[in-house]
């Protein structure tokens, strides 16, 4: 739950405090003195779009940080999420803070580490349910509303069984799509592919073979002056064996007489005599090898004439060429298995859509169960609320094509008044009404909802009286056993009154700019905060009117009014 929140330098506030406990919190004060800005400053920390004229005047940037504390049960839950999102929690402590520069640009942390407002935004979207007065309500949405319904009616385990068999038989499907279109390919080229392979099979090329082609080809061009060159270097080194060599062997025997200390060098000597012999024997050899022949010439040539026709278009180089005539090859392979391939995917893919349509069928199920219950839960609550006219429905609209969601589309329908026809939520609710269903639902989710934390701007909307009343005791409920946090923005003293924690927000000036604060009222404190509320010109009447508001709440709430609340500890600065 959100424990702490604190915001700087946005908008009219400067520096404010907001220490919240679990159950219901309320947000008081007069008409504009910021309450709403403060919903603003949690929205914009949770990854709301920002932009530059959030900043205070006269300040460089905006600074929010939120402290959220987790239980062990909301701990096992939101580990796997978070963990997908590279978060590590610390002692079940979550530390989230966000910089809003005058330029308009964002910085982000998680647990004192950086992040991006990507990640701010779906780690809101598992902490905090937000209904405030500029935001496109989570309730409008076709995908909220099916996830209501099947939060419901308990419906998890059908969902994750249509979801897997629709990935099984998408995935058939593209297989198949995949396969059909590359058999058709190859069916439309499937002669220039015999050909290729029965060019490039015809002429048998082997890797290496155009470097020796080159070579034995410059070899019978110049056969002529080979041969004359080998045979004087033969005689050269001849030469050298005679003359030179014998006279350094006599040289080196006198100096090794006079100094023995060079006799190692023997061995050098004795090199070079073999060396020679071994050069000599290599280029008589080599002469008697070379011999001038225009036949095969002419057909080294018409060989490498022909590789060079290969490469050219199939090339670069024969290994390529030899590649083309594999890729080739197999590409026709395809001809000859494809019809047998694509028969054992239609064999597969009808069972997968078998195996789909029975998921989606016990979703359905599920669902169309679950749909009459929660009609007939919420509307007992509305006419409490505020709304006896009301009727709330949810219309199962079935699908032309099932899709990962199941075999329809889920529509929460209303009626506001008697006499009128049920329409789409998201076209007739006013945003008092809208947060009042809402409410209605969390009221009846309360006991499968996962989101810790509910926030609520325009609840009191259009509302009064005894419903306020009632709407502050539905409230309570959302957040019994502290097992939810709810923060109300009301101008109902019926509803303040059912707050385990109340907070009250003031505006004035503060060095010639409006400013905003915000304290905690307890006690009599509070009183006299509900008594201002109620607007009645005599304070001691008022007074004890808010005096009486309180008792009843005390009463008729299960966690009491003014009872002690664990403090919140500070976000790490």
């Amino acid at each position: 739950m959100l424990t702490e929140l604190r915001v700087r330098d946005l908008a009219v506030i400067a520096d404010v405090t907001l220490s919240l406990t679990p159950g219901l919190n309320v947000l008081t004060g007069e008409t504009g003195a910021g309450k709403s800005m403060l919903v603003d400053a949690l929205a914009l920390l949770l990854g709301e779009r920002a932009s530059s004229d959030v900043v205070r005047p006269g300040a460089q940037k905006t600074v929010i940080e939120g402290a959220f504390e987790l239980s062990s049960t909301a701990l096992s839950r939101l580990l796997p999420p978070f963990a997908a999102l590279g978060v590590d929690v610390e002692d079940g402590r979550l530390v989230l803070k966000r910089e809003i520069s005058g330029e308009g640009r964002s910085r982000a942390w998680v647990n004192g580490s950086p992040t991006t407002v990507g990640i701010l935004t779906q780690l809101g979207a598992l902490l905090v349910d937000l209904h405030g007065q500029h935001e496109t309500q989570s309730l409008l949405k076709s995908d909220a509303q099916r996830d209501m319904l099947d939060l419901y009616a308990a419906a998890a385990v059908e969902r994750a069984a249509v979801r897997d068999a629709h990935a099984r038989l998408r995935e058939l499907e593209q297989r198949e799509e995949a396969l059909l279109a590359q058999r058709d390919d190859v069916q439309r080229k499937a002669d220039y592919l015999r050909h290729v392979v029965e060019e490039i099979s015809r002429a048998g090329p082997r890797v290496g073979e155009t470097e020796a082609l080159d070579t034995e080809a410059k070899r019978l061009a110049h056969a002529d002056e080979l041969g004359r060159l080998a045979r004087e270097l033969e005689q050269a080194l001849e030469t050298v064996n005679t003359a030179g060599l014998a006279r350094a062997a006599k040289l080196f025997a006198s100096l090794t007489k006079l100094d023995p200390s060079v006799e190692p060098w023997r061995t050098l000597v004795d090199g070079a005599f073999a060396n020679l012999e071994e050069l000599a024997q290599a280029a008589r050899d080599y002469g008697a090898g070379i011999e001038g022949d225009p036949g095969r010439l002419a057909a080294v040539e018409q060989r490498r004439d022909a590789l060079f026709r290969l490469t050219q278009k199939y090339g670069p180089a024969l290994p390529d060429v030899l590649a083309t005539r594999d890729r080739a090859a197999r590409e026709l392979e395809l001809l000859d298995t494809a019809d047998l391939d694509l028969r054992q995917i239609a064999g597969e893919r009808a069972s997968a859509a078998a195996d789909f349509a029975r998921a989606c069928a016990a979703l359905s199920a599920k669902r169309k169960e679950g749909v009459g219950r929660l009609a007939e839960a919420v509307n007992q609550l509305l006419p409490a609320l505020g709304m006896p006219g009301g009727r709330f429905g949810v219309t199962l609209q079935p699908r032309t094509a099932h899709g990962a969601h199941g075999g329809e589309d889920v529509t929460f329908d209303v009626q506001l008044n008697v006499g009128l026809d049920a329409r789409p939520l998201a076209k007739v609710a006013s945003g008092g009404e809208l947060s009042r269903l809402m409410l209605a639902l969390k009221v009846v989710l309360a006991e499968h909802d996962a989101v810790p934390t509910l926030v609520f701007d325009e609840v009191d909307q259009g509302i009064g009286g005894e419903v306020g009343g009632r709407v502050g005791e539905a409230l309570a409920a959302v957040t019994r056993a502290e097992r939810r946090q709810a923060l109300v923005i009301t101008h109902l003293p019926q509803i303040a009154a059912y707050a385990r924690h109340q907070l009250v927000v003031a505006k004035g000036a503060r060095g010639g700019v409006a400013t905003s604060d915000v304290r905690a009222v307890a006690g009599e404190a509070r009183t006299r905060e509900l008594a201002r509320m109620l607007g009645d010109p005599d304070m001691d009447s008022a007074l004890g009117h808010a005096a009486e508001l309180l008792r009843k709440a005390s009463a008729t709430s299960a966690s009491p009014a003014d009872t002690p609340s664990r403090p919140g500890r500070s976000p790490r600065r």
